[in-house]
This record gives structure tokens, C-alpha cells and sequence, in this order.
């Protein structure tokens, strides 16, 4: 096992290294970024008032609504000419935000990515599947530079045509995959489909990321597969993929880049900081990037931290598993529940199949939800297609009870055949929300 140095350094030496490159940012950013500098002038802070980690605390919160605000180069801190490339998000609820990188902030990134997969159990010699969508996202080009850089050969399959995705896999006989944990759900759903096993493939462990996706989603992934599935976590406005990822020893928790980013969790509505082992949203201060430096940026992202050493010998800050977007968490009849804790919940029953969707409705002035799932092949085939069977009912009433004891929900289920629910080739759309269309009705 490679380790890289900043993996095994003990803490005081990560926070000494940690306030040197956060000084060098706030003095970046004062210098480079008219929205910063009036923001940290404001609050009478430079970079000489950093002195200790605690006085992360002085400098001011970044949202994606600034980011879109100054779109689309108004928070940059690097020239045009210095920039080599640009990346965004999707833009699906606003105007995308815009991402720069200089050469430098790319070799950054690609170094990053390198110890990501390396950490997950990567080598040298491996083969590397892609298919984590290329272009202006920035998952399919993340990990192909990654790969790249640690010398592993990389097969840039990007999403979609799931017959050519299975093809490659059987004739290239990658060792990796990488995708959304949806989508490589899918590419196994359609093997077995056409006869396949895809437990008999040469893959030996896959880096899932870029949605939330629970712990027994990952245990589906590991036993359909036959391989060890790792989280990656990353987004466009801290840099993208490889700011954090599991190890394949532990598996608990990733491991963050603590050379590269520092680390909050706070309570969304006070936001002030919360103690270690604490959900709460994340908050990530980039410390080398030169094109769009951010401080304090606020994911929506909702996880813990642990600063407790590993049992794979790494030394550095971990966040648990992402339990969701603030903007994700439902309201039901006054409880909040994450739709991935609903994914936990369902799939460890075995007659359902692991596709759901939630919809939020209006009736009224009350929001209602309903939820969709999947029974398994075997289940169709026993109760020989008839939904109405006797199986089905006693099935929705075990899953009203699971949600209730677990969750402690209620809501309409309806249980559908299998692959009744549209697959998706990036990430999963778990929850439709057509409220204001059935409010108007």
C-alpha cells in the first residue's frame, strides 16, 4: 500500500500546513476577488489574522447563489488567459456555475484523483471503465485524468449505450468501474437481462459517487458485482471528484484531501459550527486553487467528520457517507426524512427490487406523498405477473411497517413490476415533485 505523505501525517503538522495555505488563499482572494475582498474588509480580516485553524471561523460563508450571482467569471481569481479549461454544473434549477482551472489548479486535481483511486484499491497495471458522463460535468474528465496520472489505462466510456458499456467489459476485462451507483445498477440489470452474470466479470472493485447511495446499496452493487464498491465524493465548485473517498481496507468513512481542503460542519440554520460526529451540512475552504478559490463554501451536502485515526494507518479528517441535500430532505406530517434513509429501509427487504421513486402531490392545502418500488424478478414470476395477488397486498403492508418502524413515516406504496421505473444513465431521480401541477387541478 503507496500512502501519500499528508495521508499519515500527524495532525499538528496537517493544521501547521493547513493555516500556511489559508493565509496564502484569504491573500489570494483580497487581492483577486472584488467579492471577497469587500466581504473579509468587512469583517476587518487579512490573511495575518490567520494564526489558528479556529479563525476559519472569521472568514465569510460562499453559496451557489454567489457563484451564480457573479456569473460567470466574477468570482475568479486567475485571468482569462491563465485559464486552460471550464467546467459547470447543470444548471437545471438557475444558470449553471461556472468553474475555471489553470494548469496548475488541474495538476492539482489529477494528483488528487490519483491517490482517490489509489486509495480505493487502484494500481498501476490496473484497467480502468469510465462511465461517468465526459463533458461539461466534471466526473467523466476527473477521473480520466486520475487515472491517467497514477498510470492506469483508462477506457473513457462515458454514460449511455449500455449494450456497448457490457461489451467492453466482457472483451477489455477492466478491473475498475466507475459510475454512478444507479447507472452501474443498471449496466448489471441489463447483463442479467441478456444472460450475463455479472458476477463473473473481471472487474474487482468500483468508485461510486456523484449521488447519494446507502450502505445497502453498496452491499447490492458488491454482491451482484463480485467486487468491493468504494464512495467517491467531490463537486464542480470545490474542484470535482476527489475530494474525499473511502479506503478499500476500512470502508468507514473518506478520507478528505486535507492538503487541498479544509473541512466545517455546521448547523444549516444557525451555522455554527458543530463537534465532530455531528450531522451537519458540510462546508469545504479550498487552500491551492488559484483560478476560483472558495472560502467557506456551503454544499447543501449533509454528513459528519471524525478526526479518529483509521484502521487502514491514514491519519486524515474522514466525512461519513453523504445523507442527503438540505434541499433533498422531505417534510412528512412534521418527521424529516432523506430519501436515502428510505433506500436503506426498502432495501433490505428482498422481495423489492432496488429502484424507487417518491412523489410529492398536493391535495388540498396538505402535501402528500407516495412511493414507487420494484418487486424482484423471482416475486413476478411466482405470483405469475398478477398484481393483485395476495403476495403484493401483504407486501405493501410490510413496507407501510418497515417505513414506519425505521423511518417513522406513512405513505401511499404502490409495488410495480420489475423495471417499471425509468432508469437513469447518470444520476437516479429519486423524488418527482408535481405539486404545484396538482395543487392547480
Amino acid at each position: 500500500m503507496i500512502l501519500h505523505t499528508i495521508e499519515t501525517s500527524d495532525r499538528e503538522e496537517i493544521e501547521r500546513q493547513q493555516i500556511r495555505d489559508l493565509k496564502k488563499t484569504v491573500q489570494l482572494v483580497s487581492k483577486k476577488v472584488p467579492f471577497y475582498k469587500e466581504q473579509l474588509e468587512k469583517r476587518g480580516v487579512d490573511e495575518e489574522s490567520i494564526t489558528h485553524l479556529v479563525d476559519l471561523q472569521k472568514l465569510p460563508f460562499t453559496t451557489k447563489k454567489d457563484l451564480r450571482n457573479h456569473y460567470p467569471f466574477g468570482l475568479f481569481a486567475a485571468d482569462k488567459e491563465d485559464l486552460i479549461r471550464i467546467h459547470a454544473s447543470s444548471g437545471t434549477s438557475g444558470k449553471p456555475t461556472i468553474i475555471g482551472y489553470t494548469r496548475n489548479d488541474i495538476h492539482h486535481w489529477t494528483d488528487i484523483v490519483a491517490r482517490a483511486i489509489t486509495i480505493a484499491g487502484g494500481k498501476r497495471e490496473d484497467l480502468l471503465h469510465n462511465a461517468y458522463g465526459y463533458g461539461l460535468f466534471t466526473g467523466g474528465l476527473g477521473l480520466h485524468g486520475g487515472g491517467e496520472k497514477l498510470g492506469i489505462t483508462v477506457v473513457p466510456v462515458s454514460t449511455g449505450n449500455t449494450d456497448r458499456q457490457i461489451t467492453l467489459i466482457e472483451d477489455l476485462k477492466p478491473d475498475v468501474i466507475c459510475a454512478t451507483p444507479s447507472y452501474a445498477l443498471n449496466i448489471a440489470e441489463r447483463m442479467i437481462e441478456l444472460g450475463k452474470d455479472p458476477g463473473q466479470t473481471s472487474l474487482r472493485y468500483g468508485i461510486f459517487g456523484a449521488e447519494p447511495w446507502s450502505e445497502e446499496m453498496r452491499k447490492t452493487l458488491e454482491k451482484i458485482f463480485n467486487i468491493k464498491a468504494c464512495d467517491i465524493y467531490g463537486l464542480s465548485e470545490v474542484i470535482g471528484p476527489g475530494v474525499a473517498v473511502e479506503c478499500h481496507e476500512a470502508q468507514n468513512g473518506l478520507h478528505i484531501a486535507e492538503d487541498h481542503f479544509l473541512v466545517e460542519v455546521i448547523d444549516p440554520n444557525t451555522l455554527e459550527p458543530l463537534p465532530d460526529g455531528e450531522y451537519g451540512e458540510l462546508v469545504f475552504t479550498s487552500l491551492k486553487k488559484e483560478a476560483i478559490p472558495v472560502l467557506r463554501y456551503r454544499t447543501g451536502d449533509i454528513a459528519s467528520i471524525t478526526r479518529e485515526k483509521c484502521s487502514c494507518g491514514r491519519t486524515t479528517v474522514r466525512m461519513s457517507r453523504v445523507k442527503g441535500r438540505i434541499d433533498d430532505m422531505l417534510i412528512i406530517r412534521g418527521v424529516n426524512v432523506f430519501p436515502s434513509e428510505i433506500e436503506h429501509c426498502l432495501m433490505t427487504m428482498k422481495e423489492l427490487a432496488p429502484h424507487y421513486q417518491l412523489e410529492l402531490s398536493k391535495r388540498g392545502h396538505l402535501d402528500e406523498i407516495s412511493l414507487k418500488v420494484e418487486m424482484t424478478e423471482d416475486l413476478y414470476a411466482e405470483i405469475l405477473q398478477d398484481l393483485q395477488h395476495e403476495r403484493v397486498k401483504r407486501l405493501v403492508k410490510e413496507i407501510m411497517h418497515h417505513l414506519k418502524t425505521f423511518c417513522l413515516v406513512s405513505m401511499q406504496i404502490e409495488v410495480l413490476a420489475p423495471r417499471s421505473i425509468p432508469r437513469s444513465e447518470g444520476k437516479a431521480v429519486r423524488v418527482i415533485d408535481v405539486r404545484r401541477s396538482s395543487a392547480a387541478k
